[in-house]
């Protein structure tokens, strides 16, 4: 695959990463979103059902594939991907055990730290670390694609 075709194709998936959080209102259940937008600086409580959870893991998937096609549009290397979704795993197994957590003992003084968790679950972060580390590696040892 041609350079320029790699480029347009990973500009639209990031685009498509984009539709994802400017929709996000529409397709994702997540109190968080509109509790520090307003109540938080009331001293509102947060109201939250369990459909939270379900929301933030559903959105967590979604970035993830649109993020590992991402990755194998640039690379076309099925280790990189197996690489990356392993390290998505275990992000995942960490974050999303500590946001049930936070969010069942919540407190005010605990609502950042339950913002924040959800935050590194719901964006698509990760991306912005794995495609400059594999750009770098496959620069670094003289790989050609």
């Amino acid at each position: 695959m041609k350079s320029a075709v790699k480029i347009l194709i990973i500009l639209a998936l990031v685009g498509v990463l984009a539709l994802v959080r400017l929709y996000e209102y529409s397709f994702f259940y997540d109190p968080f979103m509109y509790f520090f937008e307003q109540a938080f600086q009331n001293g509102e409580t947060i109201n939250y059902t369990f459909d939270m959870f379900f929301n933030v893991f559903l959105r967590f998937l979604v970035n993830t594939l649109i993020s590992l096609l991402i990755l194998w549009v640039a690379f076309r290397n099925r280790g990189i991907i197996k690489f990356s979704a392993l390290i998505y795993l275990g992000f995942f197994l960490v974050l999303f055990p500590l946001f049930i957590y936070l969010m069942l003992h919540v407190q005010p003084e605990d609502y950042l730290a339950a913002f924040y968790v959800r935050r590194f679950l719901a964006h698509p972060l990760l991306i912005l670390i794995l495609l400059p580390a594999f750009y770098y590696f496959r620069l670094s040892t003289g790989v050609k694609n």
